[in-house]
């Protein structure tokens, strides 16, 4: 059964993980996501910073429809066009322009739009935002910095990446502004490239199992 998105809210709560996918050949796209469902992970987010990016959504759209594709590093509404065509479900930001967010959000597909600075936070909040993407995470404090937050912002919830991995995972999601966390360690390039896709079951099953 599809889970229904309503916004950035309803992103962050399928898993504690989103993992974050850098595909370098389409055909890996479908197995791929099925092991992550067998894992117990219904949600991903395929990064376009590869020629194969939007052919990849497209086939985990088609063949793979319980599992919840998102597109990453969407930086200019022209990509937001595609990535809706392709069959994304959500949109995920590194930053944003005020084109691209008016661009996103007048759509009507779920933003999780990035931020690392307290302004940049508020101004998201602003246009009706209160679960976003903190990066990248480690480099701008990290746990500290989510938890200073929190203070003056206890409305918002973010979904950290950069430099989350399996050790500092369940640091993060503690904190009670954590949402979920995303992260590439589900997926490593090399054990994609090898199609040993028990061992991405096998990182999903751990993902999974994070409490938050």
């Amino acid at each position: 059964m599809s889970l229904v998105l309503r916004g950035p809210a309803d992103v962050l709560a399928v898993n504690p993980v989103i993992p974050v996918v850098v595909i370098d050949d389409a055909r890996h796209a479908v197995p791929l996501a099925r092991a992550l469902l067998r894992g117990g992970i219904r949600i991903i987010e395929i990064t376009l910073r590869t020629s194969v990016a939007l052919s990849a959504i497209e086939r985990v759209a088609s063949e793979v429809p319980e599992m919840v594709i998102g597109a990453g590093t969407v930086i200019t509404p022209e990509q937001a066009v595609a990535v809706q065509r392709a069959g994304a479900r959500f949109i995920v930001t590194p930053g944003t322009t005020p084109r691209l967010l008016d661009f996103v959000l007048d759509s009507g597909v779920p933003l999780l739009a990035g931020a690392s600075t307290v302004t940049e936070m508020m101004q998201l909040a602003e246009k009706g935002l209160n679960a976003m993407k903190f990066f990248p995470a480690e480099v701008c404090g990290g746990r500290a910095y989510l938890s200073a937050v929190a203070g003056p912002f206890p409305e918002l919830r973010f979904c950290p990446t950069g430099g989350i991995s399996a050790a500092n995972a369940a640091d993060y999601l503690a904190l009670a502004n954590v949402g979920c966390v995303g992260g590439s360690w589900l997926t490593p390039k090399a054990t994609i490239l090898a199609e040993d896709w028990d061992k991405i079951e096998h990182f999903a099953r751990q993902a999974a199992l994070l409490n938050r």
